[in-house]
């Protein structure tokens, strides 16, 4: 390349060698000034190199870090950079504060008797009409939207015996209709409803409800507020039931995904085994189950 440019013009040793002109006035550049040796590839090593911190400086930026001090407060007082400081915190698993607090234990529970109390939860899930985009390839496709509907759960603590309905709203008639529909199904079983433990949503909160438990002589408890896990065992079924019965396979409409939670909900109380119960059903925790 080098020598062609002295008979010819750069743009056409360039368009010769399938380079662009800055590549060869590059290399020519480089000839002028350094001559053949100035053409061998130069090392891609960086001229400057992260300084590596020891395993003592490790410990003293830890220990710092564990008396609440900042890392600009740390890199004054190592005589370090900041960006070291900041690297060591990172990889240390302490760049927050908040990551030295020491979490309480999870406290595990689990009601004795079934029916002594019920989680109550609410999902809300899209209609349904016709094959989704993902499916038919039709993202391009203008759709009408079909609007939502909602999964109402209850899972009896004790037993995990779990009972389902699509409602077309989370207001608290909708509420009190699936509490009142609960009751019946459960005490069908011999299961007598003793307390139910909801989130703070409006319809759980509602005068309707309130009277709907205490017609029933039922005790109702909610979460503490931004605590959703105190009602994990109703969080825990609904992503159960998403996995094994919304999203396991593609529904045309919303009343063919409806039409096959009743069979799902029997399969999860009567046949599916539960980890929480020794691999063994939800009903078989009920007499004679």
């Amino acid at each position: 390349m080098v020598r062609r440019l002295d008979s010819m013009p750069a743009a056409v040793v360039a368009a010769g060698f399938g380079v662009s002109l800055r590549t060869v006035r590059k290399w020519k550049s480089r000839y002028r000034h350094g001559g053949v040796e100035a053409l061998v590839d130069k090392s891609s090593r960086p001229l400057r190199c992260r300084s590596k911190l020891t395993e003592k400086t490790y410990r003293e930026i830890f220990s710092l870090r564990q008396s609440r001090l900042t890392g600009d407060e740390i890199a004054a007082r190592l005589r370090l950079s900041r960006s070291s400081v900041f690297r060591a915190l990172r990889k240390l698993g302490c760049s927050r504060l908040a990551s030295l607090e020491v979490k309480p234990p999870v406290r595990r529970y689990q009601w004795e008797k079934p029916g002594q109390m019920l989680h109550l939860d609410i999902k809300r899930l899209g209609k349904i009409d016709g094959v989704g985009h993902r499916k038919a390839g039709t993202r391009q496709v203008c759709r009408r939207r079909p609007g939502w509907e909602y999964l109402h759960v209850c899972v009896d603590d004790a037993s995990r015996m779990a009972y389902t309905a699509i409602l077309p709203d989370e207001t608290a008639e909708s509420a009190v209709e699936f509490l009142w529909s609960a009751v019946a199904w459960y005490t069908a079983r011999g299961i007598r409803i003793e307390r139910v433990l909801t989130d703070n949503g409006s319809c759980y909160a509602s005068r309707k409800f309130r009277e709907a438990c205490r017609e029933f002589g039922i005790r109702h408890k909610r979460t503490r507020p931004y605590r959703p896990q105190t009602n994990g065992k109703a969080e825990r079924f609904i992503r159960t039931a998403l996995k094994e019965w919304a999203y396991a396979q593609t529904y045309t409409h919303s009343w063919k995904r409806t039409a096959y939670l009743s069979k799902w909900t029997h399969h999860y109380n009567f046949v599916r085994p539960h980890s929480a119960l020794g691999r063994k059903p939800p009903a078989s925790c009920l007499s004679g189950g």
